[in-house]
């Protein structure tokens, strides 16, 4: 496994498209705070930590999967940094860009109101 972040949010759009109603994924400090981001955000329902996994309780609203598509966008192949003024907008604001920044994992809206620039993980919506 060479992309445990990419693993982790494709393993949580396959649950929605099949409409699973809990999804595990393995477990590191990174993946945890992803999770607990989108659950913040308003993706997922809850997240928990068990021995070696994280169980994720997908979110539905009427039957409708909360997160319509995923893309990953920094690989461990390539790298994608952006300063705060080049931070990408998702749909206009209806989605979210996750980045790493030297304050943490944070949202695109929270990274600019903070101006701090980082590594560009993947685009929500």
């Amino acid at each position: 496994m060479n992309d445990p972040v990419a693993d982790a949010l494709i393993r949580i759009k396959n649950g929605y498209q099949i409409g699973k109603i809990e999804v595990e994924l393995k477990f590191s400090k990174l993946i945890l705070k992803l999770a607990k981001l989108l659950q913040k955000e308003g993706y997922l329902s809850s997240v928990e930590q068990k021995q070696g996994v994280i169980k994720v309780t997908l979110k539905y609203n009427d039957r409708t999967a909360a997160i319509t598509d995923v893309k990953r966008i920094s690989k461990p192949s390539l790298r994608v940094y952006k300063g705060v003024k080049e931070l990408p907008r998702v749909l206009n604001g209806l989605g979210i860009a996750v980045i790493s920044t030297p304050k943490g994992l944070m949202t695109d809206k929270q990274a600019r109101k903070e101006k701090v620039g980082g590594e560009v993980l993947a685009l929500v919506w």
